[in-house]
């Protein structure tokens, strides 16, 4: 007995349908992609609540602009500028309604950066120093050195261009250095 195991559809594949209004294919979209976009939010903004609240925004905001996506850049390059936006938002919203600054927590999923900062007992310094950089350095970091997505597509999911992406990280790098050279 041959055992037939159904073809996984592409993120493309389900875009274009998607696009035609198959609310199944955005839902399998959703399904794939919801984890990374919460766990971008959370590392961008610190809060598990409002990584929360930012994820079921993204997935709102691209059930609604889904027929304009062009193919331009992968899906979930597309969907990543969406979470940076929309986090940005929601860290604006936070702040005009909180007295307090948002706290940064510690991220369960695996992250290189922070894996190597537990490694040599430092986590807590490089917490610190990652959320001292203003937002905009903290997501190129964030997207290069957690994600390892290069300088190209860092810019095309900040809206920003290469060269800006590429000082951006240069300035919140030599930051970093500073702040760490005591510890490292």
């Amino acid at each position: 007995m041959t055992l037939i195991v159904p073809r996984r559809a592409s993120d493309a594949e389900l875009v274009s349908q998607a696009a035609r209004g198959d609310v199944e294919s955005f839902s399998e979209l959703v399904r794939r992609h919801q984890d990374d976009w919460y766990t971008l939010a959370l590392r961008l903004l610190g809060d598990p609540e409002i990584a929360a609240d930012v994820t079921q925004e993204v997935t709102i905001r691209c059930w609604r602009s889904i027929e304009a996506f062009r193919g331009d850049s992968k899906f979930s390059t597309w969907t990543y500028r969406i979470v940076v936006n929309t986090s940005w938002t929601q860290r604006r919203r936070a702040r005009r309604h909180q007295a307090t600054s948002i706290d940064f927590v510690d991220d369960p999923t695996h992250d290189p950066l922070e894996f190597h900062a537990d490694r040599l007992g430092i986590r807590a310094e490089v917490s610190r120093a990652l959320w001292s950089l203003s937002a905009a350095n903290r997501a190129v970091v964030v997207l290069k050195d957690v994600y390892g997505w290069s300088h190209a597509e860092v810019a095309e999911a900040l809206g920003i261009t290469v060269t800006a992406a590429k000082v951006r990280l240069h300035r919140a790098r030599t930051s970093l250095r500073h702040q760490l050279a005591g510890v490292l």
